[in-house]
């Protein structure tokens, strides 16, 4: 028996469905897919994500998690064969926040469509959130400011590459480049121009085809030593920033390059 077959098998029982049903739902026999369920055989694409779609889950959930250590209802659906991410609540009914820390970020490319790796994250609540998915993501270096190293990025789960708006801040989740927090741009056919506040970062291109996630920038969580002065330092730098943004834009609209 392999993982999968452990769960098509369980979520089959789940929803009390007999298996001559289930593969009359597939447009297969029941000898095929028994084969399936008891582990001698392996689905071809095709049948894979008509599972999928059938029980609502993921493809990559149903391959490398035991859903049955997981409660499946507690989970965000988001269609088409999406993610799946789990949500959880407070005492308050308020939507817990997971927060990845600078300790585990490197495991996050792992582990972001692993109920149990996100139940580990440390979590908080911020009720004037209000409804959507949220998660804390930490800052690197200097190509975002007013916001520091060490800072955390609070973002909201975007579920469309259309809802991204140009020129707005977005948390990117890259195969390759891992974790990022830059302004995004969608000038470009099927691809993202991803660029930094600060100049001294070029800008670049991500191709749709390798993005794993993308959470809209909704409020930062500053380190608690930060002083009022220097606070309001980079909120003038950060005007100046993108006053230097919006000439560069100008001076491109008219064809001047210096």
């Amino acid at each position: 028996m392999s993982l999968f077959s452990d769960n098509i098998r369980a979520l089959r029982i789940n929803h009390k469905i007999s298996q001559e049903k289930v593969a009359q739902s597939f447009m297969i026999t029941r000898g095929r897919y028994v084969k399936y369920e008891d582990g001698t055989s392996e689905p071809p694409y095709n049948i894979l994500k008509k599972i999928a779609q059938f029980y609502q889950i993921t493809i990559d959930l149903l391959l490398s998690i035991d859903i049955r250590e997981i409660d499946v209802n507690d989970l965000l659906k988001l269609g088409n064969n999406r993610l799946v991410l789990p949500i959880q609540v407070d005492e308050m009914g308020e939507n817990r926040i997971e927060i990845v820390t600078q300790t585990v970020k490197a495991g996050y490319l792992s582990g972001y469509a692993d109920p149990e790796y996100i139940e580990q994250l440390q979590q908080i609540s911020l009720p004037f959130l209000g409804v959507g998915k949220y998660r804390g993501f930490p800052v690197e270096g200097d190509s975002m400011p007013p916001h520091q190293d060490g800072d955390i990025i609070v973002g909201r789960y975007v579920e469309h590459l259309g809802e991204v708006l140009d020129g707005k801040t977005y948390i990117l989740i890259t195969r390759n480049e891992g974790m990022v927090y830059k302004r995004l741009n969608k000038n470009k056919k099927n691809a993202l121009v991803v660029a930094s506040d600060n100049y001294f970062y070029p800008a670049y291109e991500v191709k749709a085809s390798d993005i794993l996630e993308i959470w809209e920038y909704q409020c930062s969580i500053a380190k608690s030593d930060k002083k009022t002065e220097a606070l309001e330092n980079d909120a003038i730098k950060n005007m100046f920033v993108e006053l230097k943004r919006d000439i560069k834009e100008v001076k491109n609209s008219i064809g001047l390059t210096n």
